[in-house]
């Protein structure tokens, strides 16, 4: 018997002349929006209408793509030390906000981003990675940069980087461009103040030329093994080197060893170190239909009543930490004790999103999708849907880095998991789907693992799992593993390529 045409084959051969990857995943969005229910409102940017921009910003990619890959480092600051140096040091034009920690760095930082534009200060945020458009991860004023301004604004530092490159041992690699293009494009702009999430690591990320008056470090966990650290007092270590002389640092609740590192470092640089759980921190918090109600402790006193659009305990701890760092920012708990404007701090965190972070994408069945890619990110994240959804029947849909603790990731979501199905989005770190299934059966069962390589299978597997049995008219999908494979989900999900 003939093999009758599959539409999703027919429709990636079809688009021979775009990137590989992109055109699977994008077929996958048309085969799949049909059937997809009713679909939420996307916020993040699609590719550009016109064609010509559309290529010139694929040129773009391609040659950031054609350098060192963020997983491909040489620890050293000398590189983007000098570009920004040709550059006119355009990192010393605006003050800065630094961002390091293992997870909820990017919500905080959207979190801080609001919180200061609320105040009418213009903002720029760098933040990595993105979720499915390479424009996300420079923003201003609350919205990544346009695709023409992308473009104009790497046209305009291509000339010094290409002379930095010819200087060094080494090309600058794909983070350094993008580094240097985000302060670059902050000074132009200009922005009063820019919020910026470290790479990976602090002191020798590449973000680590910036002077920042307030760091801030997030939840720090076993991550990045291989080059930061093996115990949580070593990684904190590394990225304790943000910490600047005379800084005040906002330190979320951490391991007892790595608060001993962070304190000793601020004690070596005459910081002030503010602690959740003791200077700041969440004083009350209950579920609330789309997200959550929030009382926050602050450096100047209490914020009551505080609407956060987000799901799970580690999003209201986030806030917390957003909130104070904006507090140090304005001088409050050092010039002044009082606090910020409650009606402008309400209106600040009720406009939060953080796509890719326990986001809704679907009804009947609900999918929700969450970027959590380590056992530390996947624990908040199960506690977060059990505690906000209440499904009768969670289907997973796994695919993972091979890089990462995948054995404790698919561990931390076993007891809410009643299948799993595992997959393999389109990068190259991608874990094998043969290594990520032996792993899923030994976890969850045999009975309990389905095996799908390509994700929009993967995608519409689960989706008839969580619709095969009437009774379980509360069940839903989780789409989990990683950033890659949340951003592909989306794609698939919400038809923006």
């Amino acid at each position: 018997m003939s093999k009758q045409p599959d539409p999703f084959d027919d429709i990636v051969a079809a688009e021979t002349d775009r990137d590989p990857d992109l055109a699977v995943i994008e077929a996958g969005s048309r085969t799949l929006r049909a059937s997809a229910g009713s679909l939420l409102a996307d916020s993040v940017p699609a590719r550009p209408a016109d064609p010509e921009v559309d290529k010139a910003l694929r040129a773009v990619e391609q040659e950031l793509a054609g350098r060192w890959g963020e997983t491909k480092l040489e620890p050293s600051v000398t590189r983007i030390a000098a570009l920004v140096d040709v550059l006119g040091e355009p990192q010393r034009a605006y003050p800065s906000i630094h961002i390091t920690g293992t997870n909820g760095k990017t919500s905080t930082a959207r979190m801080i981003e609001a919180l200061l534009s609320a105040f009418d200060l213009r903002t720029g945020r760098y933040t990595s990675p993105h979720v499915q458009s390479i424009t996300e991860r420079i923003s201003l004023d609350g919205s990544p940069i346009d695709a023409e301004r992308f473009i104009e604004t790497y046209n305009d530092i291509k000339p010094y980087v290409e002379m930095v490159d010819a200087a060094q041992e080494f090309r600058l690699s794909f983070f350094e461009v993008l580094t240097g293009m985000a302060f670059a494009a902050f000074a132009d702009a200009p922005v009063d103040a820019a919020v910026v999430e470290v790479g990976m690591g602090g002191s020798w990320d590449a973000t680590n030329v910036i002077d920042a008056s307030v760091a801030v470090v997030t939840p720090i966990s076993l991550d990045h093994t291989d080059r930061l650290g093996t115990t949580s007092a070593e990684i904190a270590a590394e990225k304790a080197g943000i910490i600047k002389p005379g800084a005040t640092v906002i330190l979320a609740q951490q391991p007892v060893d790595a608060a001993q590192v962070m304190l000793k470092k601020a004690v070596e640089a005459d910081a002030t170190v503010v602690r959740e759980g003791m200077e700041f921190g969440v004083a009350a918090r209950e579920v609330a239909v789309g997200g959550q109600m929030v009382t926050l402790r602050g450096l100047g006193g209490e914020y009551e009543e505080i609407f956060l659009p987000l799901y799970g305990a580690h999003q209201a701890h986030n806030a917390a930490v957003a909130l104070a760092a904006v507090e140090a920012f304005f001088g409050v708990g050092a010039e002044r004790a009082r606090t910020l404007d409650m009606e402008t701090i309400r209106k600040a965190f009720a406009s939060v999103t953080s796509p890719g972070r326990l986001e809704v994408v679907r009804r009947s069945p609900t999918v929700v999708l969450d970027a959590a890619h380590n056992p530390s990110g996947a624990r908040a994240s199960a506690d977060g849907v059990t505690e906000a959804f209440g499904f009768s029947r969670l289907i997973g849909v796994v695919g993972a880095s091979a890089d990462k603790d995948v054995r404790g990731l698919l561990e931390a979501y076993e007891p809410i998991f009643a299948e799993v199905v595992v997959t393999q989005n389109s990068s190259h770190r991608a874990m094998d789907i043969d290594e990520l299934a032996a792993v899923a059966v030994e976890v969850f069962g045999g009975e309990r693992v389905v095996v799908e390589p390509r994700l929009d299978d993967a995608l519409e597997a689960a989706i008839t799992l969580a619709e095969e049995e009437s009774e379980f008219a509360g069940a839903g999908v989780l789409v989990t593993g990683s950033v890659i494979t949340v951003g592909e989900a989306r794609l698939l999900l919400l038809g923006r390529g």
